[in-house]
């Protein structure tokens, strides 16, 4: 298979800031940019794909389509026999990772769309990295920024899923094996979709200004985070035009959940009733642009009256954010009391009083 850049040149900065609820599995499981030097380490280089020798080329791709079959067809025999020594403890991660993947990849084809060749050999010690990769002939530059790193070659492949309706997006961390005479192997597993109702993460950042335009900055604020969700299945890469998203979101002023906690009121049967919301976030487990909220609940053991609690508290919410209601698909309220979070209820907008 060709190595062939199928992706619109999004390579641009990620947030800072890495989203929990993401599918991934392997030994670098918290890289994130986020406090990351930013002086480089001059042990680490990057060659991107339009210069990496053919046999190089040959072995990662071959390495990356075995393993992409793998987690398609949840083999997971072959997906654990696949793994760095240094990630094998991490396999109960990996393959939940590997088996919440599989309806986001279901009828589609990888085309690995952007590759890397990190060469780390001269680290004295495991150190957070940063990898400087020249797009081609292009002046863009797209940083990849890993965390304790240990010294070795390591290789970050991207791919689409072509075809599934999820628009699937996977990417591995590749690492050589040296008790296996160099073979290329496992060391992360990241799996996301790329589109949410049927839209794509070009979209979302359109929509994302137009809701700005409007002053509706909240519900901006969590479509730009839409937006940055689906351009790419990582938050450990930068480039100038996600640094670009990042920046129109930093105008609409500070990010909403910066803001909490803040009280809300209820009506209706809950009238009287005070709640206060504590967090606030996207929220993509139905594969929809959802938000979810936190509140500090009341110690409800009933299941009935927690499900009523928490529909009142989306209701007070929506009454005090309308907007919200306008450009969401739903809602999941958690209740919070004395460190115990409940099971969460989740509403279409619709169903929501």
């Amino acid at each position: 298979m060709v190595l062939e850049s199928k992706r619109q040149p999004i390579l641009e900065s990620r947030r800072k800031t890495k989203m929990p609820w993401m599918l991934a599995g392997g030994l670098w499981l918290s890289i994130a940019a986020a406090g990351l030097s930013s002086t480089p380490l001059w042990g680490s280089s990057c060659t991107s794909e339009a210069s990496l020798q053919p046999a190089d080329r040959q072995a990662i791709l071959a390495a990356g389509n075995s393993i992409a079959d793998s987690v398609a067809s949840q083999k997971f025999d072959q997906l654990q026999a696949s793994l760095l020594p240094a990630v094998l403890s991490d396999w109960d991660s990996i393959r939940g990772a590997a088996e919440t993947a599989a309806p986001i990849l279901k009828g589609g084809k990888v085309y690995w769309s952007d590759g890397y060749l990190l060469d780390a050999t001269d680290l004295k010690a495991p150190a957070d990295t940063q990898f400087f990769c020249s797009l081609g002939d292009s002046s863009v530059t797209v940083t990849i920024s890993l965390r304790s790193l240990p010294a070795g070659r390591y290789a970050l492949l991207i791919g689409d899923y072509e075809g599934a309706p999820l628009a699937g997006q996977m990417a591995l961390i590749l690492g050589t094996d040296t008790t296996a005479g160099g073979k290329w192997k496992l060391g992360g597993l990241f799996v996301r979709e790329g589109a949410l109702d049927g839209h794509d993460g070009v979209w979302y950042w359109s929509r994302a200004r137009e809701l700005a335009a409007k002053k509706a900055s909240w519900s901006a604020w969590y479509t730009y985070d839409a937006a940055r969700w689906l351009l790419l299945p990582v938050d450990f890469v930068s480039s100038p035009h996600l640094e670009k998203l990042n920046r129109e979101q930093s105008q609409l002023g500070p990010d909403p959940a910066e803001t909490l906690p803040i009280a809300v009121v209820g009506s209706g049967a809950n009238a009287g009733k005070n709640w206060r919301i504590t967090a606030l976030h996207l929220d993509t487990s139905l594969h929809s642009e959802d938000l979810a909220l936190v509140f500090e609940g009341t110690g409800l053991t009933d299941p009935q009256a927690e499900r009523n609690e928490a529909i009142g508290v989306m209701s007070a919410f929506l009454k005090m954010r309308p907007e919200v209601r306008e450009n969401f698909h739903g809602l999941w309220a958690y209740a919070e009391n004395d460190g115990k979070r409940s099971y969460a209820v989740e509403l279409a907008m619709h169903d929501i009083p």
